[in-house]
């Protein structure tokens, strides 16, 4: 049997609170490989980033910060590099590539880990209410089904060890 070696990790964050979940337990799979790391965020719904807030990692969990976010697709790409920043600043390794593309999640991941080779893609799975699903699909359920790329999945959910 011929072992394949995982030289390039991507780590899809949206900017939910568990997302530190999933790049903490990401970064550690990758770092155990010896493999290189790209985040990657992708803009969905400019009026997300107008809600004025969203997470910031590096202290107990999340803690959510007002920023002044508007349709503006530039302004969004800018607090989204900056969302990226904090999550490399918190795993601290200067060496993670951030990657911050607008449109179609599923799509946009799959066409990166192509696009950078990667050997892995790390993705959280949100626990949601099955109408939520039916209705809006499932960013993970999607790249599951359509990808050539090996997927890690990291279950995820508003746990009480989050909210402490």
């Amino acid at each position: 049997m011929e072992t394949v070696e995982m030289k390039r990790v991507l780590i899809a964050l949206d900017m939910d609170p568990t997302a530190q979940q999933v790049a903490e337990v990401g970064y550690s799979l990758a770092k155990s490989m010896a493999a290189d790391v790209f985040l990657l965020h992708v803009i969905v719904d400019g009026n997300f980033y107008s809600t004025g807030s969203f997470p910031i990692m590096g202290y107990t969990g999340f803690i959510v910060s007002p920023v002044l976010f508007n349709k503006n697709t530039e302004n969004a790409r800018t607090e989204s590099q900056k969302y990226l920043d904090s999550i490399k600043n918190h795993l601290g390794d200067d060496s993670l590539k951030t990657i911050v593309m607008e449109g179609n999640a599923s799509d946009l991941i799959l066409k990166t880990a192509n696009d950078f080779n990667a050997d892995l893609i790390v993705i959280g799975s949100h626990s949601r209410r099955w109408l939520e699903e039916v209705l809006m699909g499932s960013v993970t359920e999607t790249v599951l089904h359509r990808s050539t790329i090996p997927l890690f999945i990291v279950p995820t959910q508003q746990s009480k060890k989050l909210q402490k």
